[in-house]
């Protein structure tokens, strides 16, 4: 079932929110946090898929600078939330990373305790001019 985001469960948004606020402030522990430690990302761009896993894009958080740091323009949305069950969603969402602006479908399941992402596809959308 198709919902926007003032209509998602709770807990949901709340793992979105994280998402948002580990990209942002480079947080690798809220990174953990909110993808399961065997979730991969996907990129389809190029003609090629490109497959990384949880602890690689870990490692990339921790080489970039922090947006917030930078006082770069903080531009996060939930597009969409597609509640496949009551304990499985997709979430596709707009982000802003430094001058890079990506749309990201975040595949999340629901344990015993929380919601984490478990598979990301993301694409570059586009590169934004310096502000």
């Amino acid at each position: 079932m198709a919902l926007d985001a003032t209509h998602a469960p709770a807990g949901l948004t709340q793992a979105v929110t994280r998402y948002f606020d580990a990209l942002y402030f480079c947080d690798t522990d809220l990174l953990q946090r909110v993808f399961h430690p065997a979730a991969s990302l996907f990129d389809a761009d190029d003609g090629r898929i490109f497959t990384d896993p949880i602890s690689c894009y870990r490692d990339t958080i921790l080489r970039r600078s922090p947006p917030a740091a930078l006082n770069a323009p903080r531009e996060d949305e939930i597009l969409f939330v597609d509640m496949l069950s009551d304990a499985a969603a997709t979430v596709k969402v707009r982000v802003r990373i430094h001058n890079n602006r990506f749309s990201d479908h975040l595949m999340f399941a629901h344990d015993s305790s929380e919601w984490r992402i478990v598979a990301k596809l993301w694409h570059l959308d586009e590169v934004a001019a310096d502000t």
